[in-house]
């Protein structure tokens, strides 16, 4: 009996240790309620009573997702963006990413994707193309205030594609190919007209 009670201890205490790395932020709850913060280290609790949770610091990224969105052009696009961030080391937001948001990761998706829908359905296709810095900037501003109470820092945002529809950019290439070509034309005709210039000066300057 006193080698069973000795083993289902040692089982007991084995069973309530944990081993938290440096890239972890410590929350101990004691039935229920918020006990203890912590760093990285060994941690020993009273299973059944006490609960660890685990909380990863370090950078994260998340995909919006693609989506289609209507421009203010009326034409659709498809969008996609990637977003960085992490929880914050300290005590106050390492609990304000567990107690103050059921789950950060999902809500910054549907956050991202509901403020590109607002960002770039306010451009047209062609000033959303090349204005991808700004909508990159506006987007990261638009998510750290809407987290501010997360514990969450956004550390920065991607625009990875706005993509028109094929037939879209089909027109769009033979615009720019005829613009080129125009403007290939213009370049050309300006070196004609200044070629046979020269050579109309040179033929006064030999009569």
């Amino acid at each position: 009996y006193i080698a069973v009670a000795a083993g289902l201890a040692v089982g007991y205490f084995l069973l309530g240790l944990r081993v938290v790395r440096p890239t972890h932020r410590v929350l101990i709850e004691f039935l229920g309620k918020f006990q203890k913060y912590g760093g990285p280290g060994l941690y020993w609790i009273m299973p059944g009573i006490q609960k660890l949770y685990a909380v990863n610091i370090t950078e994260k990224l998340v995909d919006a997702t693609r989506q289609e969105i209507i421009t203010s052009d009326n034409l659709n696009a498809f969008v996609d963006a990637q977003i960085y961030f992490k929880v914050k080391d300290s005590e106050v937001d390492v609990k304000a990413s567990q107690y103050n948001v059921f789950n950060y990761e999902e809500q910054i998706v549907a956050l991202a994707r509901t403020t590109l829908r607002n960002i770039i359905g306010g451009m047209t296709l062609k000033v959303a193309n090349s204005e991808r810095n700004t909508i990159n900037m506006n987007l990261a501003e638009a998510l750290t205030h809407e987290t501010a109470h997360w514990g969450i820092e956004i550390v920065r945002s991607e625009l990875k594609e706005i993509q028109p529809p094929e037939d879209v950019q089909e027109t769009m290439n033979k615009v720019v190919k005829a613009l080129n070509e125009k403007t290939a034309a213009i370049d050309y005709a300006t070196a004609t007209e200044t070629n046979a210039d020269g050579q109309r000066r040179a033929a006064v300057k030999q009569a």
